[in-house]
């Protein structure tokens, strides 16, 4: 793995050198583990002309959660505890000779912004931008073999809880069951906070689990995902709980499972990113919902949750092969309900198979 992680470096350093920087500092603690391996907490990372510094608070610990650091990186650790590694880096970027420093203005606070001209006043800083999420976007085999592995572990998770007993239990019970579940097969954690929702809080994005307890007849959502090795999927499913569903229950499922199915159905390499959250929002829109739809279809996961690209309806940008992303429309109606259904899916050409798809818990509607 070291080399892949020296081949990143690279590609960041000839797009600095490009618009005339020399070094580079990212702060972005998952921009950090994604150039150097590992992102020990407070970490900085300086690509100098003549050598990398992994600049740290503190020796790195091993955590896996943390990741493990390339060894061809040289650790910088800091004399003190409360010593700043953004101000530190500056200080290295300019005995090592540095006129100008991109940095990751974006993560940097204006304290520390003016802590470092304060050590370097002569160093020129420039703005880095988002060139290091750019970078991240489409992954490699590697990165995709630890989303799928993260997928697996979230299907595991989320089938096991199907099997019990769901009547009577808190929202709020079944979310920290969910997220136990995910540790015992293997995750570092939770790659979110996992919502539960239940009666009228189901359909909603990302609900807060609460203390509402599963009623027979119920629609239940369930969102949640997996970290492993620093990578984090997704997967949304709705369920109706102990009885057949009403008619309006199917009724709702079917329309949000045809509009998902239309934006997985898009995830072709070339695809605007408008146009496949248009695919999926046509459906719902045209059938009364469009005032109540979150702002985006999905999303692009990885080292984060959300990171780019996103799909909605003012996003520029088209899909390329290797680009993992979330579909996930849903419909809410207050005081009743609704439907959330969310894949992570790889985007493949039609070559290859069209999109993977890496989360496989049925989307069938199942009376729990």
């Amino acid at each position: 793995m070291s080399e892949v992680y020296t081949v990143r470096r690279a590609l960041l350093r000839d797009r600095c050198a490009a618009v005339g920087s020399a070094a580079a500092m990212v702060s972005r603690p998952a921009n950090v583990r994604y150039l150097a391996g590992g992102a020990p907490l407070g970490a900085v990372l300086l690509l100098g002309p003549d050598e990398d510094v992994l600049v740290c608070p503190r020796a790195p610990t091993g955590d896996p959660v943390q990741g493990r650091t390339d060894d061809e990186l040289r650790l910088a650790l800091l004399p003190a505890t409360d010593g700043d590694p953004v101000v530190a880096a500056a200080d290295l970027a300019t005995s090592s000779g540095a006129e100008s420093l991109a940095v990751e203005e974006h993560d940097l606070t204006v304290a520390r912004h003016r802590a470092m001209h304060a050590v370097a006043p002569r160093l020129r800083l420039a703005d880095l931008g988002a060139t290091v999420e750019q970078l991240r976007v489409v992954k490699d085999e590697e990165e995709i073999a630890c989303l799928r592995i993260a997928a697996e572990i979230t299907d595991q998770a989320l089938g096991e809880l199907l099997e019990s007993i769901l009547v009577g239990r808190t929202e709020r019970h079944l979310a920290l069951e969910l997220e136990r579940r995910l540790v015992d097969h293997g995750a570092d954690g939770p790659a979110f906070s996992t919502s539960v929702a239940t009666g009228p809080n189901s359909g909603q994005g990302r609900h807060r689990p609460s203390d509402r307890r599963v009623e027979e007849g119920d629609f239940l959502s369930v969102c949640l995902g997996a970290n492993y090795r620093g990578y984090r999927c997704e997967i949304g499913r709705t369920f109706v709980i102990g009885t057949a569903p009403a008619a309006w229950q199917i009724d709702l499922y079917d329309l949000v499972f045809a509009a998902q199915r239309a934006g997985r159905e898009a995830l072709v390499p070339g695809a605007a990113y408008r146009d496949v959250d248009r695919a999926a929002r046509h459906l719902l829109d045209s059938a009364g919902h469009g005032d109540g739809l979150a702002p985006w279809t999905g999303h692009g996961v990885g080292l984060e949750i959300d990171e780019d690209p996103q799909l909605a309806p003012a996003a520029m940008g088209k899909l390329d092969a290797c680009v993992p992303v979330t579909v996930e429309p849903g419909v809410h109606l207050p005081g009743r309900g609704g439907v959330r259904i969310d894949d992570t899916l790889v985007v493949r050409p039609e070559a290859d198979g069209g999109p993977e798809l890496l989360t496989i818990t049925t989307k069938e509607l199942l009376a729990l």
